[in-house]
């Protein structure tokens, strides 16, 4: 699946010790940011302010500037902002004196599905072109990889579509409730449960080996578990404030530092197999079809509409996230 830069003096003890390290840093910025109001604020509304300025003006020959790496560097961005408002953002009613939050306007629980949506959307779309323009293979036009477009790209294209279809019960979005271990007030999802996040990482691993194979190793791999590892641990039923949080540091340090994944020591290429690149985009279809299956199913039993309310509320997973809301 993987080659590692043996010419330039790497060890697969040394390139796992630095995915390690990478995964370990995803996983505790996003406990940082999460916990620390401000913290996120810096990180996601000053931090990407700073960097833009370094990125069209000094590091303008080196980072990437191609339309698709800045819509995922700023879409991501975006989402951190959209739900740092969401969990934090409240005033007072003038004339009651009431005071009300932004998680109670239920039109903008419309924007994390929104966001999300729009994410895959730019994924898909890639995973289409990429399928049609390097059908056999060729340079991307920013010269950036090598990429071999093929059915494995219109199989996993498909699989973003469903996984698109199958994002349920947003107006369910709610407040975690401070602890006295846990003060971060997450932005909690109780409708979006472990088989659609499951679904989530193996369409966008998929994607990653297809459209970004020399970043498959770093993005594709510790990219994805280390928000699903939150979101089954420490931070229960808030897997996208993860997801949003991780993925946006890690396209500004791409785009700020981009020659650690695309040369050099720990460089990580794909081996192009065109096997692992059927079966990955295979699976990843199977499993957001039977995902579909499972929401239609449960449509039809419980006559819910997912959305315009929640869907999966029988369930104990379910249940077990709701109990953690304010």
């Amino acid at each position: 699946m993987f080659v590692f830069n043996y010419a330039e003096g790497a060890t697969a003890f040394s390139v796992w010790g630095v995915w390690v390290i990478v995964f370990i840093a995803l996983f505790a910025f996003n406990e940082v940011a999460r916990r620390w109001k401000y913290v996120g604020f810096f990180c996601f509304v000053i931090l990407p302010i700073i960097l833009s300025s370094l990125w069209f003006t000094v590091l303008r020959d080196t980072t990437y500037t191609d339309w698709f790496h800045l819509a995922k560097v700023y879409s991501a961005t975006a989402g951190c902002i959209g739900f740092w408002c969401i969990r934090h953002v409240k005033w007072k009613n003038k004339s009651t004196g009431e005071e009300r939050r932004l998680v109670d306007v239920k039109w903008v629980l419309i924007f994390p599905a929104l966001i999300l949506a729009i994410n895959i959307l730019e994924a898909v779309s890639r995973d289409f072109q990429i399928g049609m323009q390097y059908a056999g293979g060729g340079i991307l036009a920013d010269e950036a990889m090598y990429v071999l477009g093929g059915s494995w790209n219109y199989m996993n294209g498909i699989a973003g579509i469903l996984n698109i279809i199958t994002i349920t019960g947003w107006f369910g979005i709610c407040i975690k409730k401070r602890t006295a271990k846990d003060g971060s007030k997450d932005m909690l999802w109780p409708d979006m449960l472990w088989f659609w996040i499951i679904a989530y990482d193996l369409w966008n691993f998929a994607y990653t080996y297809n459209c970004l194979p020399g970043h498959a190793w770093y993005c594709g791999f510790a990219l994805l578990l280390a928000p699903t590892l939150c979101a089954f641990t420490v931070g229960k039923g808030a897997w996208l404030q993860h997801r949003a949080q991780t993925l946006a540091i890690w396209c500004m340090f791409a785009q700020t530092f981009p020659a650690f994944i695309d040369e050099g020591t720990y460089a990580v290429a794909s081996t192009y197999n065109t096997t692992a690149l059927f079966g990955f985009s295979l699976l990843a279809l199977v499993v957001n079809i039977a995902l579909f299956i499972y929401m239609i199913y449960k449509i039809i039993k419980t006559k819910r509409n997912p959305y315009l309310g929640e869907l999966y509320t029988d369930l104990k997973k379910y249940k077990e996230v709701k109990a953690l809301a304010e």
